[in-house]
């Protein structure tokens, strides 16, 4: 494949896990005004090839930064956590599985087609409620300090780095932009990046 230089090869995990995948900038921020202060088309792909038919748990905020063209994702179980009441009947929800509580969703998520891979991708409030749950994060570091208004979570001491691609330095992508992809797992796991 031509892009094998600027992506790594697929994650491959041995055991069921609950990830969460992110992109963010040095300074930890991922988002601004509802959306990604970026482009970068090649995260993009990047998150593609990580999530495509496994299952995706979100926030409604997410879903909604979605232009309607894009959502749902396609082969992918969408599931949508909210506490909008009457949302799930509304023609915004079409394509989402739309669930109350975070615990449905990893349940529904476990049982949808590619269930051994669950992939939570946001919000923020989404992913400071998951990731107790969570054992493995893939986050996109790009190589900016562009100004945000939502932050990474932090991960705890019981998180380690795994490893990265490149192993040191940044991919640069066709705009200029410099990125690298990280894994991080918990515990003692034996997953390890692919370079």
């Amino acid at each position: 494949m031509s892009e094998s230089h600027t992506l790594p090869t697929y994650y491959r995990f041995e055991q069921p896990i609950v990830g969460m995948i992110w992109a963010q900038t040095n300074q930890g921020i991922i988002g601004a005004d509802g959306g990604m202060p970026w482009h970068l088309p090649e995260d993009m792909a990047h998150f593609k090839r990580v999530t495509l038919s496994h299952p995706v748990v979100m926030g409604r905020k997410t879903w909604d930064s979605f232009p309607e063209k894009f959502r749902p994702l396609p082969d992918r179980t969408n599931i949508v956590v909210t506490h909008q009441e009457g949302w799930a009947a509304t023609p915004e929800a079409r394509g989402a599985v739309v669930l109350e509580s975070l615990d449905q969703a990893l349940v529904e998520a476990q049982l949808s087609p590619g269930g051994n891979e669950v992939w939570v991708i946001g919000g923020r409030q989404v992913f400071d409620q998951v990731i107790e749950d969570c054992n493995v994060a893939i986050i996109t570091v790009i190589n900016t300090d562009v100004p945000g208004d939502t932050e990474a979570p932090g991960l705890g001491l019981e998180w380690s780095f795994r490893g990265a691609s490149p192993k040191e330095g940044w991919h640069t992508a066709k705009n200029g932009t410099e990125y690298r992809f990280t894994l991080w797992a918990k515990g003692d796991s034996e997953f390890e990046s692919p370079e």
